[in-house]
């Protein structure tokens, strides 16, 4: 909640004993210069967390302006020295991992068993990017002119601006900032409003306590409304990393490729990720993965399963199952050890997913299972008789809820599959292996998972999605070169 009041502080939060209640620019912390004013509270129970005055235009040109300056000092540093930084950077992951899993739980309204796998996430990117310093890789090429040889340099690409959301504020932001620093980028961060501790001021703590340079990384935590589009267009940053809504990543694409300074874009956008059961599934297994896949983080996560969708023969057998599995599940405190499903984030969320429960009736769906929403805490809906024109299939959900879908046949499955404008995850159970990969080559999504939920995401291993579920790779080799230009340059022998 932001307002525009001089508002009484409260009781600051620390992480690693230092307040987290200013911005980091140019390598100080200090007050925003915008008159709005950031209440962050916790989405469980509205219990203060901390109170950030936000990022001005000015401050966010400030954070620029001292990012491209110490950009290519930092690129001029041995690789080890840049990989000496980001091992440190996982090393602090890694020894406050208790401090970092109570903010996420209290920020982000995760529970402790999403917030464990989002600090793992974390380091494993971060421990991956130490690799990446000697893994920028030139060309040499023959040349068509004699006593020429052409060279293929691999540089950063200057300054990143890096727009993360709230569902995994950690993760989504060390996912960019770790590669982009390793590779001899700078970075600014604008968190998300509802996660700008976890989502940025943590991140720069940690990397300061690492010993990277002052100015190479920079967190404005600022309104949308105020800085939103100045950070996109804004002459320094060459690329723009954004995760979130395919809408709002949409406006980010347009801005950063219509405007006076052309610069890339890695969006990684929204997804409705179908489930789908073959006739000769392991029902038990498929269970177990749709259960984690669709109500892990209350299902605010991109590649949440949206639409599970079963072959006739197993669809009765399954839906028992899965109604039965859902109707078990721990609800409620995201403090307690075994809760599955906690808080949604906010009230816009809660607001949206009331509306999408109110939309499935009205449209015909039945209510397998649901429940009373308490507070932002909804439980877990399962919706059956659904078709696939109805909006609860269409669109991504972002909240604890499913719709199971009847498919006559395997060619029907993979129709129904299809059958929406997404495509990051997906997934297919079957016995048969090779059929499995078959359906899955099929599938219209940047990645298919045969036999296991999908929510997955491996440092080394490409995640992006198809259509409009965005652009470009994370990890790896793949975002190497996502971070990365290539300078041409030809040497003629005189």
């Amino acid at each position: 909640m932001t307002t525009t009041q001089e508002t009484p502080r409260a009781t600051q939060s620390t992480f690693a004993g230092q307040p987290v209640d200013t911005q980091f620019i140019a390598g100080q912390w200090r007050e925003g210069r915008s008159e709005k004013v950031l209440e962050d509270t916790n989405p469980f129970d509205d219990s203060p967390v901390t109170t950030i005055r936000q990022a001005s235009v000015e401050d966010l040109d400030e954070a620029y302006r001292a990012a491209e300056k110490a950009q290519e000092e930092w690129a001029a540093a041995a690789p080890n020295d840049r990989a000496a930084v980001l091992r440190k950077a996982a090393d602090i992951l890694e020894d406050r991992r208790q401090e970092i899993v109570d903010w996420i739980v209290k920020e982000s309204g995760s529970t402790r068993i999403k917030a464990n796998v989002e600090v793992s996430l974390a380091i494993g990117i971060t421990r991956e990017a130490t690799s990446f310093p000697t893994r920028m890789h030139g060309t040499i090429h023959p040349s068509n002119t004699p006593n020429r040889e052409m060279r293929v340099y691999k540089k950063p690409v200057g300054v990143v601006g890096v727009i993360s959301p709230w569902n995994f504020p950690l993760h989504l932001s060390q996912r960019s900032v770790a590669p982009a620093l390793a590779l001899g980028n700078a970075v600014v961060i604008k968190p998300a409003s509802s996660t700008p501790v976890t989502g940025g001021l943590m991140v720069a703590r940690i990397f300061e306590e690492a010993g990277l340079p002052a100015g190479v990384l920079s967190v404005v935590v600022g309104a949308g409304s105020e800085i939103g589009d100045d950070f996109v267009s804004h002459p320094v940053p060459r690329l723009i990393s954004f995760t979130g809504s395919t809408p709002v990543g949409q406006n980010v694409g347009t801005v950063a490729t219509s405007g006076e300074h052309l610069k890339k874009v890695s969006l990684e956008l929204g997804g409705n990720a179908p489930f789908v059961v073959l006739d000769d599934a392991d029902l038990d297994t498929a269970v177990e993965q749709a259960v984690s896949g669709t109500f892990l983080h209350s299902g605010q996560i991109c590649m949440s399963v949206n639409r599970i969708i079963v072959q006739a023969p197993r669809y009765d057998e399954f839906v028992e199952k899965f109604t039965a599995a859902a109707r078990s599940l721990p609800v409620g405190d995201p403090t307690k050890e075994d809760t599955l499903v906690g808080p949604v984030v906010n009230d816009e969320q809660l607001d949206s997913l009331r509306g999408k429960i109110d939309g499935a009736k009205a449209a015909g769906a039945t209510i397998a299972v649901g429940g009373d929403i308490e507070g932002r805490v909804v439980p877990p809906h399962v919706f059956t008789d659904v078709t696939p024109d109805m909006e609860i299939v269409r669109e991504e959900i972002f909240g604890p809820m499913v719709s199971i879908l009847r498919a006559e046949d395997e060619d029907h499955a993979l129709e129904l599959a299809n059958d929406h404008a997404f495509g990051l995850s997906s997934a297919v159970f079957t016995q048969d292996l090779d059929r499995g990969v078959r359906f899955a080559h099929r599938v219209k999504a940047g990645m298919t998972f045969v036999n296991e939920m999908t929510v997955q995401d491996e440092a080394h291993v490409a995640f992006g999605g198809e259509r409009n579920s965005g652009l470009g790779r994370f990890n790896g080799e793949w975002i190497i070169e996502e971070f990365t230009t290539d300078h041409t340059i030809g040497v003629k022998r005189l």
